[in-house]
């Protein structure tokens, strides 16, 4: 009995939203088992889950190095720097990111293979190498690059707000200690940050998973482009995208759910 209990206890404290979700995925399974359609379908579509998650990721980390610097700029002390972070932060963020995507894999990558050239152009005058072109930049990479530049823009605003969250008591402490304010930086203000922006990291991470379909546009083959392909090939638009939007889910709910957990964990160790 108290196992029943405690049972009941616990489904009684779920979401029921999250209950919902859970049984919608548990149709789709079910619909991949026993329908052909759909087996095939999760099939032809599923090759493109590690291109998602693979562009995500290293936009992802490329981004969080970036906007951490974009972010200590924007705190700097030093308006220049302050200015010169501001201006690429509301820029960048003034734009769709499907507009950055188009901006970088065909504005940016031409220039960027000049820029090249023109360093290296030593090297090419005594034919030790060939000139760079823009299609040596294939769409993937094109891809990554502008998810790293539109999402460093939004992450700078997050380490801006977790540095300025630290109580400027223990700054003025260490620095009448005779601390450097490098160093204040990275032992006293840096761990504080990280650990208050940390959830919020998370759901930016989240929000890449999402916007990676856009890389669809470039053709690269992600889940997105493959259902894209699928559907057009076989007018099985219905069944088709089902798939793409059961994948998308399972792989945003599931990150959304550890989010949370950690936005737990980090309210109990603070009250602890």
């Amino acid at each position: 009995m108290p196992l029943f209990k405690s049972l009941g206890t616990r489904l009684g404290m779920t979401p029921w939203w999250l209950v919902a979700i859970l049984a919608l995925g548990v149709v789709g399974l079910v619909a991949a088992a026993t329908n052909g359609d759909y087996s095939v379908i999760f099939g032809a579509i599923a090759s493109g889950i590690p291109v998602t998650l693979g562009v995500a990721m290293v936009a992802f980390v490329a981004a969080i190095v970036l906007g951490l610097v974009l972010g200590l700029l924007k705190s700097s002390q030093v308006r220049i720097a302050r200015e010169l972070a501001t201006f690429y932060i509301e820029l960048v963020r003034g734009l769709p990111m499907l507009v950055v995507l188009y901006y970088i894999a065909f504005v940016g990558a031409p220039a960027l293979a000049g820029v090249l050239n023109w360093l290296l152009s030593p090297l090419i005058a005594l034919h030790w190498m060939e000139p760079l072109l823009a299609r040596d930049f294939d769409f993937a990479t094109r891809a990554i690059l502008a998810l790293t530049l539109g999402y460093a823009a939004f992450i700078a605003e997050i380490f801006r707000a977790g540095i300025e969250s630290v109580d400027k008591g223990q700054i003025e402490a260490a620095l009448a200690l005779g601390l450097s304010r490098g160093q204040v930086t990275r032992r006293i203000v840096l761990p504080q940050a990280i650990r208050n922006v940390l959830p919020a990291l998370g759901n930016e991470f989240v929000a890449v998973i999402k916007d990676s379909s856009l890389v669809s546009a470039l053709g690269v083959q992600d889940i997105t482009q493959l259902g894209k392909v699928y559907s057009a090939s076989t007018f099985r638009f219905f069944e088709t995208y089902n798939v793409v939007a059961f994948f998308y889910l399972c792989l945003t709910v599931s990150l959304s759910m550890l989010v949370r957990r950690l936005e737990r964990r980090l309210k109990e160790g603070q009250s602890r």
